[in-house]
């Protein structure tokens, strides 16, 4: 992997250029007169978040290293990825909204005449190292040069899963825009895209991409490439406005008491897309479980279930001690628990939030049945309901 050798740089001239770039300059002054920052770093909405595992290290091993946990946290054979075509893609959405999701957090949403690529990964690894690091678990649906013309390609922070370097630099070539939270600018300048196609926004702030709206909203997160946190660059999740419909995506975030002031003032929604992996009892501050995901969804449009709900986060890479299947496993019984509509896509299947919703458990087939170590009595509606609880309770006491 390259790393900067410009003369005279010190330890700087040895970093990956994975790693990006520090603000600086009047980009860091910027930083330092935003509201949200205190005391040398971006604060959270509700206090502090735990950014580190909590609990007992050994805990967390023994669930890493264990031999059954381990075997479920990957599927047991290829994932049925759906073979993204150009057809698929040039035919106008009949309502509209089109959302296609290409794994993870990646999403490609067309709304209103406009194309707009959330947290786009294309990468095999995210990892700063191309040897190391969580590996994919199923191929990209289509190559990125196939997906087309993209307005505005948008961020919602700098970690390896949500922002990737190679791709980064292969859009770079583009005319595309990028909308990306305040800091994050400095990794995308380093790796070749112009100044001008920069949209850099602190939380509650806009910009217009031809007839989009885009505005920076609270996540409760934290972020970082290098081998220090300097905390210098800003999580977001976004909220995106055409003129007939409005999609909100979460970025990764824990649940907290935000997600009702952003449906106040940007909802409701016709479609989210909702973090719901890579949960733990050991971060619980910094990502959502499924259960906090429907939760969400339901604050963000008003406390009533409406519009589509796509979970993201899940499936793509290995990140976290629970069974690969698990998060839509729990998403379906938490959000049948308040009949709130779910979209389950295989990767690549595009899907339109208004017409009808993919929902086959396409997942079953590539895993064994996934114990239920939940409870969704915590919903704000549906029947209580009793579950089996395991040594590891990933709904965590709230």
């Amino acid at each position: 992997m390259a790393a900067s050798s410009a003369p005279g740089a010190g330890p700087r001239a040895l970093r990956p250029q994975a790693f990006g770039a520090d603000p600086t300059g009047e980009r860091m002054a910027r930083i330092r007169r935003s509201p949200h920052f205190a005391d040398g770093v971006f604060q959270n909405p509700g206090g502090t978040a735990r950014m580190r595992p909590s609990g007992s290290g050994r805990d967390l091993a023994r669930i890493y290293l264990d031999k059954d946990a381990r075997s479920r946290r990957a599927p047991q054979g290829a994932i049925p990825v759906h073979p993204t075509t150009l057809a698929d893609l040039t035919r106008p959405p009949a309502t509209g909204l089109r959302l296609t999701w290409m794994g993870h957090s990646s999403v490609l949403a067309e709304i209103d005449g406009q194309r707009v690529l959330f947290d786009p990964v294309w990468g095999q690894r995210c990892s700063p190292f191309p040897f190391a690091g969580p590996k994919r678990l199923h191929p990209v649906p289509l190559p990125l040069a196939a997906l087309g013309p993209v307005d505005v390609v948008v961020i919602s922070h700098d970690h390896y899963d949500h922002l990737d370097m190679p791709t980064i630099k292969e859009l770079a070539g583009t005319d595309t825009v990028f909308a990306v939270p305040l800091g994050v600018g400095a990794h995308l300048e380093r790796w070749g895209v112009s100044a001008d196609r920069l949209r850099e926004l602190d939380w509650q702030e806009s910009t217009r991409v031809g007839g989009l709206t885009l505005t920076a909203t609270p996540a409760r997160h934290f972020c970082g490439r290098g081998l220090r946190n300097t905390q210098h660059t800003l999580w977001a999740s976004w909220v995106v406005a055409g003129e007939r419909h409005r999609i909100y995506h979460s970025g990764d975030t824990g649940y907290f008491d935000g997600f009702g002031d952003i449906g106040a003032a940007h909802g409701p929604f016709d479609a989210t897309m909702i973090q719901v992996g890579a949960y733990s009892e050991f971060w619980p501050d910094i990502h959502m479980t499924p259960e906090e995901g429907v939760r969400s969804h339901l604050d963000l449009q008003g406390g009533e279930p409406g519009g589509a709900l796509l979970p993201i986060h899940w499936g793509t890479f290995n990140l976290a001690p629970h069974p690969w299947a698990e998060p839509a496993e729990w998403m379906t019984d938490a959000a049948g628990a308040v009949g709130q509509a779910v979209a389950f896509p295989r990767p690549g299947a595009p899907f339109e939030p208004g017409g009808d919703l993919p929902t086959e458990p396409w997942w079953r087939s590539l895993t064994r049945p996934v114990p239920r170590v939940w409870d969704t009595g915590s919903l704000p509606r549906g029947e209580e309901k009793e579950s089996p609880k395991g040594d590891l309770d990933l709904a965590g006491d709230r």
